[in-house]
């Protein structure tokens, strides 16, 4: 059969992946024996940077975030590379000014993203149009984000005019992004056919395996015309993880959606992983292929690992079932929000609390708080009014847009942090995560780098391998749970286009 419309792959092994899977541990140091492979093969895209991957360099492996996206680019020099922006949150956890996200945004942009994925927690588009208006001032790809979740207010209607206001406000393409893994093969095949005919911008969907429907949920997307589905190498794929790119590519192999992708050079680069992620087992989370609980619980992984966190701290792992029975209700109580970054840590955070101390709504955190007070943004529908009163009493939550009552914080940051920053990167990076960014920059000035971190995950691999020897042969070691050039910036990307 003549290939007449290739699907396009958007691989993630270098973010969401490892993200997913390794708890953000990749170092750079890891990635670049693959980035001359990776930018042979022939992607849509390769997405490398944001969500979690900014604080998780500076905090854990005593990296700079801007030095990889740099790193990465120059390795990398003839494939789109693609970030995950969350909107007025940019790649932290509250929403920031105005002028801190048109900076990012301009220093992601010169740096080396090209295409960037802009998304908002509870869909709320008065949330994500700055930055797609930054983002196409500056020349870059403005991908408009569907959270894809199941409540009764979301159906494929209102999903369907979501992308068509994201249209509207200037979005280049539309992303799904199944962040749970919660979209049957069906309702992908639906949802993405009536974004075509209604909307007709390329679509792009993103899914997690956490379900056990990711490659059927994007087999059915292609044949709906999908433009580009993104996938992880084999090796650091499935499970929480997006589903096998390999697979995926053979699947479609002689049909009309051919990606023509070489599954040769494919196999290569996962042999070569499988390697790489041995060096980070202590950092495997643990999750079974196929995690049934998200279907009925509609948790996403990182969301589950999160929340088995805090009930360990508070020696309470016998209520966990009782914790994913609650989250459901806290959800309805805060007007179905989608469980992604940060309104999954808000709802599975009070959830906890809900259970563990034995009464609804004892103690509420400052940002559930804020959340009533509307300064997340508007919910997907109305909060329940008894829970909002109990949280807020009286106070008249927020009807503007959020970010409109931040005053401008990037001078203010730059004074702050001083001559410990170097370059506007930095002063960045200190606004987004200040308590991140200065004892990192700090260790930078005394020319430590990583290395304090680098020393404590070598004694800890050999602890671990002491612990191991020491064990019964009988012992069982798991892992601790812990075709159209694209020109841009004067530059010409040999690439096939949507």
């Amino acid at each position: 059969m003549t290939t007449t419309k290739p699907v396009m792959i958007c691989e993630t092994l270098l973010r969401d992946a490892h993200q997913s899977l390794l708890a953000t541990r990749m170092r750079t140091e890891d990635m670049l024996p693959f980035c001359e492979m990776l930018d042979s093969i022939g992607y849509w895209s390769l997405e490398i940077w944001g969500g979690a991957t900014f604080d998780t360099a500076m905090r854990f492996l005593g990296e700079d975030p801007w030095v990889r996206l740099r790193t990465l680019r120059k390795a990398m020099p003839k494939t789109k590379l693609q970030m995950l922006l969350r909107g007025q949150n940019v790649v932290g956890y509250k929403h920031y000014p105005d002028d801190i996200v048109e900076k990012f945004v301009v220093l992601a942009k010169q740096n080396g993203i090209d295409v960037f994925r802009v998304f908002d927690a509870l869909n709320d588009l008065r949330n994500m149009e700055y930055a797609m208006k930054i983002v196409k001032r500056e020349g870059g790809h403005a991908q408009g984000t569907i959270s894809y979740t199941i409540s009764p207010v979301h159906t494929t209607e209102a999903f369907v005019k979501m992308g068509a206001d994201l249209k509207n406000i200037g979005a280049d393409s539309i992303a799904i992004k199944d962040m749970a893994g919660l979209i049957t093969p069906y309702v992908a095949y639906d949802l993405v056919k009536a974004l075509k005919e209604k909307v007709g911008l390329p679509v792009q969907l993103h899914t997690h395996y956490t379900s056990g429907f990711g490659t059927a949920a994007l087999l059915k997307a292609i044949e709906a015309g999908v433009d580009v589905v993104d996938c992880a190498i084999s090796a650091m794929a499935m499970s929480t993880s997006q589903p096998p790119t390999e697979t995926v590519v053979a699947a479609i192999k002689g049909t009309e959606r051919d990606s023509g992708l070489d599954l040769t050079k494919l196999a290569d680069i996962a042999r070569k992983m499988t390697e790489v992620r041995k060096k980070y087992a202590s950092f495997e989370a643990g999750i079974a292929p196929v995690d049934v609980n998200v279907l009925q619980f509609q948790v996403p992984g990182g969301m589950l690992s999160n929340m088995v966190s805090q009930l360990r701290q508070q020696g309470a792992m016998d209520k966990y079932y009782d914790v994913l029975d609650e989250i459901p209700r806290v959800r309805k109580d805060m007007g179905y929000p989608p469980l992604v970054t940060p309104s999954s840590q808000i709802v599975g955070t009070q959830a906890t609390l809900n259970v563990v101390l034995g009464e609804r709504y004892k103690i509420i955190p400052e940002e559930v708080k804020q959340y009533f007070r509307g300064y997340y943004g508007k919910p997907p529908a109305p909060m329940d009014p008894v829970i909002q009163k109990k949280a807020i009493g009286d106070e008249e939550p927020i009807t503007c847009r959020p970010g409109d009552m931040l005053e401008p914080g990037f001078e203010a940051a730059k004074k702050e942090i001083g001559d410990l920053a170097k370059c506007d990167e930095d002063v960045i990076s200190y606004a987004l995560f200040p308590q991140i960014a200065r004892p990192f920059f700090e260790r930078r000035e005394k020319g430590l780098g990583g290395k304090e971190e680098v020393a404590a995950a070598i004694a800890a691999a050999l602890f671990q391998q002491a612990d191991q020897k020491a064990a019964k042969p009988t012992a069982a070691a798991g892992p601790v749970n812990t075709g159209s050039p694209w020109k841009m910036s004067g530059r010409s990307v040999s690439q096939r286009g949507w």
